[in-house]
């Protein structure tokens, strides 16, 4: 079988007698195929099943992980780890896997892609039940320890989702929601952690926070349950209860004290004119949706 990720690509056969301003040029042309590939209505379709998946997970306490193995298991974790300063989730309801480990993070792990068992013992480890979800990563869409992880979450009654980069790919029949995203042949031939990697990249951003915002994350298009870790978020989140409210910076930072450093809180508190215990019952009532919160109380 012929793989389009493993394909010599013509604009590039003789990159290496270019300038550098043409390789980069070139380079450029070449990323500006990645964003349309992700446009067909059929992607977006099942885009959206998966991101309405992930985020009924998120909301009943489960967990969403992404598997894969080199960049592919790379941009899963990198997606699920900065979910947590941006929308204040723990950092195990959506998780990264990557084959080998951690220590795959930054060296090779030799044969560890190649295991179906492993990833099959990562998820154990996680004691996978038919409550979560499995995402699997795999640029090539042929990768054993992707294939093996969605047999195994299938097995137990998880739905389970495949992001590839080749058509017909092996990995999506393995998928309840397989989604093949063709950018063509890479600069250079197989490296495919350029427009493949670009792909993922844009599909896990468009799946988490899609899935946050479905549950209640963001406030209008800010992000309001954010954790103020450092100064930057700190002064952030005094910004966003200020945007979100049309208070005073001193009636924000304020509001932010009282509601224990929590943007969601305090703009609740601000916007219905109601004590920070209120405002926390109002949200709990409403699963985090600031909007509904509000509304609840104003009725």
């Amino acid at each position: 079988m012929k793989y389009v990720t493993e394909s010599r690509n013509p604009a590039t056969l003789h990159i290496d007698t270019m300038t550098t301003t043409e390789i980069l040029r070139t380079i450029n042309a070449e990323d500006q195929k990645v964003a349309p590939a992700l446009s067909d209505p059929r992607t977006i379709t099942t885009l959206g099943k998966i991101a309405d998946h992930m985020a009924s997970v998120y909301q009943s306490g489960h967990h969403t992980y992404y598997i894969g193995a080199g960049t592919s298991g790379r941009l899963g974790i990198l997606d699920a780890v900065e979910l947590v300063p941006t929308y204040g989730i723990t950092g195990t309801e959506i998780e990264g896997l990557i084959a080998g480990g951690s220590r795959a993070m930054y060296v090779a792990v030799e044969g560890a892609e190649d295991s179906a068992e492993l990833a099959v013992h990562d998820l154990q480890e996680k004691q996978l039940s038919a409550a979560d979800m499995v995402i699997g990563i795999a640029a090539s869409g042929r990768t054993p320890y992707v294939i093996g992880g969605l047999d195994y979450a299938r097995s137990l009654g998880a739905k389970t989702a495949s992001i590839a980069c080749n058509p017909d790919a092996l990995v999506s029949p393995h998928a309840d929601w397989p989604v093949e995203i063709v950018v063509g042949p890479e600069v250079v031939t197989g490296s495919t952690r350029m427009k493949a990697g670009t792909a993922q990249k844009l599909a896990l951003n468009m799946l988490s926070t899609t899935a946050m915002i479905k549950s209640g994350k963001v406030y209008g298009n800010l992000m309001v349950d954010l954790k103020p870790t450092n100064e930057k978020l700190v002064d952030r989140a005094k910004r966003i209860i200020q945007e979100a409210t049309g208070a005073s910076a001193v009636e924000s930072a304020q509001a932010y004290a009282a509601a224990d450093k929590s943007p969601q809180v305090a703009i609740v508190m601000l916007a219905a004119h109601v004590p920070a215990a209120t405002a926390k019952a109002a949200l709990a009532q409403h699963q985090g949706r600031v909007a509904l919160a509000i509304a609840g109380i104003q009725q």
